[in-house]
């Protein structure tokens, strides 16, 4: 607009919640009743992994008890977590993760 003098405003540089919280590493624990393929399932679809590392993780656990999935945000880990638990619990199965800080 005429006669109106610019001025300029401070930035301000927005960062995700997620960007501040603590980092956490999400475990699978293996069971003897969960299908592998239902893992292998999970793992793509509630943590994004792609297929091969999915079986990969799923093989680890199976083999050694538990298994690196990924480090996350503390509130999206648990979200995650929640997310399989559930999944695995609607279908009848004892799948279990958990999160500790990284």
């Amino acid at each position: 607009m005429a006669g109106m003098q610019s001025r300029s405003l401070p930035r301000v540089i927005e960062q995700p919640e997620t960007a501040l919280e603590p980092l956490y590493r999400v475990i699978i624990h293996n069971d003897d009743v969960t299908p592998m393929d239902f893992v292998v399932y999970l793992l793509e679809r509630i943590f994004f992994l792609p297929e091969p590392d999915a079986m990969a993780v799923m093989l680890t656990a199976h083999y050694e008890g538990q298994a690196y999935v990924q480090t996350l945000p503390k509130h999206e880990a648990q979200t995650r977590v929640n997310r399989a638990h559930f999944a695995a619990g609607l279908e009848g199965y004892p799948l279990r993760f958990s999160i500790e800080p990284e």
